[in-house]
């Protein structure tokens, strides 16, 4: 009896077993693997190292300049980036495709930069898909950035800062001061963090320039909803001057006066006065009132920077609408181009190309007689920081009348 009970119960479960998994079976849908139609597109089944390379040589060989219009330098700068990227960016070949050419990558990254083109629209240029572009351009512009870390400095003792001094019109001038805003598309999950009060999406370039047009110091990244009184006071360099970690040069007398100057800043309204921060009186003045020509002679100093500014954007049209990456990669792609500005600046070949005669502005007795031919091609992507008046400590206020009285007297 409890053998048979035994058997059945056994035959029962074997039987529900089997029901069960005929069941699971049934309502499982098995999906056939089906082969890839493609491994890539068409347009780029015909790519090999030499039809890119070959892309490059043809541009390479024109008389006419191309290539150096193409990726904005001449062809002896663009050799040597790449013997220095070379071994960063540098990829090895697999069973399945070759690596795409360093010269390609770095081509495709100075072009991408140059005119803010899609990585789509580029994709259609070089035979190379969009997403593989991705990757490739904020790896290049590491790169750029590891190896021209050094042309983005300040001086680091007195005498250096004095020979700053010597290219502005301003007395007692070593900088240039400003900032403006770099419109981005809308980071997600940041609400208004960085909505600007022009109404776009920003972050912040805080710079400072020299006589010669170049870079001395930036501050990348800050959100555009923070006023530029919060964006100067954040940065580092508030706290240099304010400790003179920098080494200014100790206040002096100019020529013709026996008054102690210190050693300033030129900066417009949008920055708070204080000793070593000129800008200029506020509202209208008279012409040939001390107030005026103070704010003559400083603003046309100041313009510097505005040049500066100017010219990079000109050149550099990824500024020309709003860079539709990410904070990072943003912030990256902007210290890329600050750094590529002072590499062509400083270039004997490139520079010519770069900044050709006629580029800045020119002033005459403080007033704007030709306009630079940056302006010609400037695309207006650059907002200003916003003006907020403050009230200024006394000192500060003492040593702006100090310069304005001088500056008066002095003036021939």
């Amino acid at each position: 009896m409890d053998v048979e009970m035994v058997t059945a119960a056994a035959i029962y479960l074997f039987s529900t077993f089997n029901y069960y998994l005929s069941v699971y079976r049934s309502r499982v849908i098995k999906k056939k693997w089906k082969r890839r139609r493609w491994w890539m597109l068409a347009i780029h089944r015909n790519r090999t190292k030499n039809s890119m390379e070959n892309q490059l040589a043809e541009l390479y060989a024109e008389p006419a300049g191309e290539f150096d219009n193409f990726v904005r330098m001449s062809c002896s700068d663009f050799e040597y980036l790449l013997q220095k990227t070379s071994p960063m960016i540098a990829k090895n070949d697999t069973d399945r495709r070759d690596a795409i050419p360093v010269k390609v990558r770095l081509a495709v990254t100075l072009r991408y930069l140059a005119t803010g083109d899609s990585y789509r629209s580029l994709h259609y240029l070089f035979k190379i898909s969009s997403q593989v572009i991705s990757l490739i351009v904020p790896e290049v512009c590491l790169a750029l950035n590891d190896i021209l870390k050094d042309l983005v400095k300040m001086p680091k003792t007195a005498n250096e800062w004095l020979s700053k001094a010597q290219g502005f019109n301003f007395p007692h001038c070593v900088g240039a001061l400003d900032g403006k805003h770099i419109m981005i598309l809308p980071p997600p999950h940041t609400a208004s963090e960085y909505f600007n009060y022009k109404g776009h999406f920003s972050i912040v370039l805080l710079a400072l320039v020299d006589s010669d047009y170049c870079f001395i110091f930036v501050d990348i990244g800050c959100p555009g909803r923070i006023s530029d009184g919060g964006v100067y006071n954040q940065s580092v360099l508030k706290q240099k001057i304010d400790t003179n970690v920098i080494n200014l040069p100790p206040p002096s007398p100019l020529p013709n006066s026996n008054t102690n100057f210190p050693y300033v800043f030129l900066a417009d309204a949008a920055f708070a006065l204080s000793t070593h921060i000129m800008k200029p009186f506020p509202g209208h003045h008279a012409v040939g009132t001390p107030e005026r020509l103070f704010n003559q002679k400083l603003s046309s100093s100041h313009m510097t920077i505005e040049n500066t500014f100017g010219i990079m954007s000109s050149v550099f049209r990824i500024f020309k609408r709003p860079i539709p990456l990410n904070i990072p990669k943003a912030s990256l792609i902007t210290m890329t181009c600050v750094l590529l500005h002072n590499f062509l600046r400083k270039s004997k070949t490139s520079r010519h190309m770069y900044t050709p005669p006629n580029s800045v502005d020119k002033y005459v007795n403080g007033e704007l007689t030709q306009p630079g031919s940056w302006r010609q091609n400037y695309t207006g992507t650059f907002d200003p920081l916003q003006h907020v008046p403050r009230r200024a400590p006394t000192c500060a206020v003492e040593t702006r009348l100090n310069f304005m009285k001088y500056i008066h007297e002095n003036n021939s």
